[in-house]
C-alpha cells in the first residue's frame, strides 16, 4: 500500500472509531435513551439576549426591487444569528394586497421569496395602507392556511420571558384606519385596547413595544405628511402616559432610527424592496439610510440591541437602549 492511501485509511479509520464507539456504548448499554431531533443537530445558537426577532417591511413586490436579495440576506442573518421570529411592519402586498387566503400573491411574493429554512419560523405582521386595497381579513384567514404566518387579528398582543423574573411586551396596532374619518368608530375601539393592554400590563413588564406600519415621526418624504402627524397626535400621547420604549413601523421605503422628545425610540424598517430617500441633518435623527434591508432586535431584561442590515450583509449601524 502506498504511504498517502495508507495515512488516509489510518486516519479515516481513527475518525469512524471516535464517531462509532460512543454510539456503540450506546448499543451495548442497558440504558433505554430519549434522543430527540434537537439532540442530534448542532446546538442553537446563543448569546445573552433572550428574545430575538428580525423587522422588515414594504416588501411584497414578487421579488422585484431587490426584494429577492434582501429576503437571501435575511435568511443568512438567521442561520448565523439567533431569531426567534419575523416582524412584519405592513405593505405585506403590493400593488392592493391580497383578494383571498388562496390569492396567488401569497405564493409569488411571500412563500416563494422567503424561502431559507432559517425563516421557516413565526411572522407576526400588521397591515400597511397597501394591504387595504383588498381583502384585509385575507391576511388573517391565511394564518390558517400558513403554518409560519401569525395574524390572529387586526391586532393584537404578544409577551415573552426575560430572563427568570422580567417580560416584553409586543403590541401589534392597525394604524391605516386612523387616516380615515369614516373609520372613527374603528380607531377608538382599537385605542381602548391599547390603553387597556398597556394600563393592565404585569408589573414585570420591563420592556414596551408597538409595531404599526406607519411612523409617527420620519426623516423619509413623509417628515410633514398628513399620516405622519395623525399617527403622532394619535399616539404620542399614549407612549407618555405609559412609557413605551420603541415605536416599529415601515411606510418610508428606508431604514432610520429618531429620536424624539421623550421616552420613545422610533425604529423603520420599510426597506423590503422599493426605496425612498431620506433627508439628513434632522435634529432627532441617529441614522437614516435610503438602502434596501432590515432590522435585527437583540432582547434582554437590562437592554434592547437593534442592528441595520443592508441586502449585502454589511451592518449599517447598531445601537443599543439600556435601562
Amino acid at each position: 500500500m502506498k504511504r498517502r492511501n495508507f495515512l488516509k485509511n489510518t486516519a479515516l479509520t481513527t475518525l469512524g472509531a471516535s464517531l462509532v464507539s460512543p454510539l456503540m456504548a450506546m448499543a451495548e448499554s442497558n440504558e433505554v435513551t430519549h434522543l430527540e431531533s434537537e439532540d442530534l443537530s448542532a446546538s442553537s445558537l446563543k448569546d445573552e439576549y433572550d428574545v430575538h426577532f428580525i423587522a422588515i417591511g414594504d416588501w411584497g413586490r414578487n421579488g422585484e426591487y431587490d426584494q429577492t436579495e434582501v429576503a437571501k440576506q435575511m435568511g443568512l442573518w438567521a442561520l448565523n444569528n439567533p431569531n426567534d421570529f419575523v416582524v412584519s411592519v405592513g405593505d405585506n402586498f403590493y400593488p392592493r394586497g391580497v383578494v383571498s387566503e388562496h390569492d396567488p400573491l401569497w405564493h409569488y411574493s411571500f412563500e416563494n421569496i422567503y424561502t431559507a429554512h432559517s425563516l421557516q419560523c413565526d411572522w407576526y405582521p400588521v397591515l400597511g395602507n397597501h394591504d387595504y386595497g383588498s381583502d384585509t381579513e385575507a391576511q388573517i384567514r391565511y394564518s390558517k392556511v400558513s403554518r409560519r404566518w401569525c395574524m390572529p387579528a387586526l391586532y393584537y398582543s404578544k409577551q415573552y420571558k426575560l430572563g427568570d423574573n422580567d417580560k416584553l411586551l409586543m403590541l401589534f396596532i392597525d394604524t391605516d384606519p386612523m387616516m380615515h374619518a369614516e373609520r372613527k368608530a374603528q380607531v377608538e375601539q382599537q385605542m381602548v385596547w391599547i390603553d387597556e393592554q398597556l394600563r393592565n400590563a404585569p408589573a414585570d413588564v420591563k420592556w414596551k413595544i408597538i409595531v404599526g406600519h406607519h411612523p409617527y415621526y420620519t426623516v423619509g418624504p413623509r417628515i410633514k405628511n398628513y399620516d405622519t402627524l395623525t399617527v403622532r397626535e394619535k399616539l404620542s400621547p399614549v407612549f407618555a402616559k405609559y412609557k413605551v420604549d420603541v415605536y416599529l413601523s415601515g411606510h418610508d421605503h428606508s431604514l432610520q432610527h429618531l429620536k424624539p422628545e421623550g421616552v420613545t425610540h422610533q425604529f423603520i424598517s420599510g426597506a423590503g424592496s422599493e426605496l425612498t430617500q431620506v433627508t439628513e441633518g434632522i435634529p432627532y435623527s441617529r441614522f437614516q439610510a435610503s438602502d434596501h434591508g432590515f432590522m435585527c432586535f437583540a432582547i434582554n431584561k437590562d437592554k434592547i440591541n437593534v442592528k441595520a442590515v443592508n441586502a449585502s450583509g454589511k451592518v449599517l449601524y447598531q445601537t443599543e437602549l439600556k435601562k
